[in-house]
């Protein structure tokens, strides 16, 4: 059967046989793993901005506080998942993400801050609400210390990468110039954040406990003060009222 291809034409770069092909996939494969942490990038910037509505005057929103912070860990180990993925490619030396290059040298020495910062924050916020109330200050204070300094790396990263992440999640979610796997992907992100949900409602329970607890050592605290100082000025003034009067010692002048 006589070869229909033109001369000097190239065979079809979808054929089988394409000398590129490998090329494709892993460009591919580099753009799949960029939508997913943009789109993830994105989600989480919107539940991180709702946790932050509850940090001004946190003790009555706590409720809110804890149920947000359970539903944000889901969502950032995919996060972490997709740009640790994208880091270890890059450093063993694959071609088509050392092409794909790396980010600018602050921000590569910032992310693995970002990281550790963030899951600093989500473990001594689970800590705390789990029944850190009976090490209520050296708990707080690793949270305070934590979310601090994340916020500070937090905020250096977000300038950074926010339009390029809200460009890929539009492009997601509009499926422009298609990644395979989008509907894989915008799955991915659905059930972390459902998964979120649960986690938070059913560990719904323990901010309403944690902040009884609290309320009741901190306020339990003046209240049994005054009543051993009450006690104690009652039992002093017992004392001298029924101290005996030394002989020899008269009151008359």
């Amino acid at each position: 059967m006589p070869d229909d291809t033109p001369a000097g034409a190239s065979a079809r770069p979808d054929a089988p046989d394409a000398p590129d092909l490998p090329h494709r996939r892993g460009v591919r494969s580099t753009a799949a793993n960029a939508r997913l942490t943009g789109i993830t990038g994105i989600t989480l910037l919107v539940l991180l901005a709702a946790q932050g509505l509850t940090i001004p005057g946190v003790r009555a929103k706590l409720g809110w506080h804890v149920f947000i912070g359970f539903l944000l860990i889901p969502p950032v180990l995919i996060k972490a998942a997709s740009t640790g993925y994208r880091a270890v490619r890059y450093y063993t030396g694959d071609p088509d993400y050392r092409a794909a290059g790396p980010p600018r040298p602050l921000l590569r020495v910032l992310a693995p801050l970002v990281v550790l910062l963030t899951l600093a924050v989500l473990a001594t916020g689970v800590a705390l609400v789990a029944g850190g109330h009976q090490h209520l200050g050296w708990l707080v204070a690793a949270h305070k210390l934590s979310f601090l300094l994340w916020f500070a790396v937090m905020t250096v990263h977000v300038l950074a990468y926010v339009w390029r992440a809200a460009g890929l999640a539009w492009a997601e979610l509009t499926d422009r110039v298609g990644a395979p796997g989008r509907r894989l992907r915008l799955g991915l992100v659905a059930v972390s954040v459902a998964g979120g949900v649960a986690l938070a409602v059913a560990t719904r329970g323990w901010a309403s406990g944690w902040h009884r607890q609290r309320d009741g050592q901190v306020a339990g605290r003046p209240a049994a003060s005054q009543a051993a100082n009450a006690s104690q000025r009652s039992a002093n003034g017992h004392q001298s009222q029924s101290a005996p009067v030394r002989p020899g010692k008269s009151h008359a002048s």
